[in-house]
């Protein structure tokens, strides 16, 4: 059901589409996160993507939990409206530690305001202007500065350059933002994330976006009226019902093997990932706890290995399978689905 949900069996049409239908995508890694979007499209191509945030319909920025995230550049604004108090409380001792104050913070932000104007700028090139501003930027004050400048809402990834994104103003780059009041945003955000993502228990909604049960237990009956809750080895899952629906006629579909990119909604969009991979096999997604997630070989819902692109054109994709061997219908469809991997 949570294939159906992800839209890795029915993809969309667009990319736009596809991102505001999971509503935040991870972004750590912009050819993952590219690659995943366009896995979720019917023409799987990754010029779309691109395309996307050239047009200012997607942007990455930081909207909750401290990470990058893609989202509807239409959200972003109501999504820092939840989050960014809480976030920037948390990190004010880290702020401390790099010698971050108020007077440094507003330099930076003058300076950002200033040379972001129009088409923006790289990383490196935003670097090299608070640099040249006096602005220091190591060790860890670059990264950290643009983070508080994100959360703030100041700036954000928008237009592509090359393999990178420029930074550029928020206000100035996303011309159409949408306000909901607080208990319609938290109201929106879970149904979204339980029809992307469902059937989810509504911890991993509040794990997912680090809001409180304060938040979230005002609109829990409104969401009853719209989605359909069912039990899960004792535990309740919020599903849309929609999916529920399909599923019968979409079981033999959902069993079909996919190669996903690196840290793919399918393993990072849960609190708990028991669904898709055991501990021991977690541990060889994320060699050694580094943060950084493999590409993954799923069969029906469960990561059956690990896969690297071959080191020559034409040939499959390499994979590293959890137990002795792959099962033989994954094994046959590597050379079909090498060849269907976003490009």
């Amino acid at each position: 059901m949570r294939l159906l949900s992800q839209r890795l069996v029915e993809p969309l049409a667009t990319p736009g589409d596809v991102v505001r239908h999971l509503t935040c995508v991870q972004g750590q890694d912009l050819p993952g996160s590219t690659a995943s979007i366009a896995l979720r499209t019917r023409s799987r191509r990754l010029s779309e993507v691109r395309a996307a945030y050239d047009a200012g319909e997607v942007v990455r920025s930081w909207p909750m939990r401290g990470t990058l995230f893609v989202v509807p550049a239409e959200d972003l604004g109501w999504m820092l409206d939840l989050t960014s108090t809480k976030v920037l409380r948390e990190t004010t001792r880290r702020r401390e530690q790099l010698g971050l104050d108020d007077a440094a913070l507003t330099r930076a932000e003058e300076v950002a305001r200033s040379v972001l104007t129009g088409p923006g700028l790289t990383r490196t090139a935003l670097l090299a202007a608070w640099e040249e501003a006096g602005h220091r930027t190591d060790p860890g004050r670059g990264y950290h500065s643009i983070f508080h400048l994100a959360v703030r809402g100041v700036l954000c990834l928008g237009p592509t350059e090359g393999r990178e994104q420029r930074f550029v103003l928020r206000e100035e780059w996303i011309t159409s933002s949408r306000r909901p009041e607080p208990e319609a945003a938290v109201l929106e955000w879970f149904v979204r994330y339980v029809s992307s993502h469902g059937p989810v228990p509504a911890a991993d909604f509040l794990w997912w976006t680090k809001l409180l049960r304060r938040d979230l237990a005002p609109v829990l009956e409104i969401a009853r009226a719209r989605l359909e809750v069912v039990d899960v080895d004792g535990v309740e899952h919020w599903v849309d019902p929609v999916v529920v629906e399909r599923y019968a006629g979409a079981r033999r579909a959902t069993s079909a093997p996919l190669l996903l990119p690196g840290f793919d909604e399918l393993v990072l969009g849960y609190g708990n990932r028991r669904a898709v991979l055991s501990r021991d096999e977690e541990a060889a997604v994320v060699p050694g706890g580094n943060g950084v997630f493999r590409p993954t070989v799923v069969r029906a819902g469960r990561a059956v290995g690990t896969w690297r692109r071959p080191a020559r054109a034409g040939e499959p994709v390499v994979v590293e399978p959890f137990g002795d061997a792959l099962p033989g219908p994954v094994d046959r469809a590597l050379p079909r689905l090498t060849r269907d991997l976003p490009a």
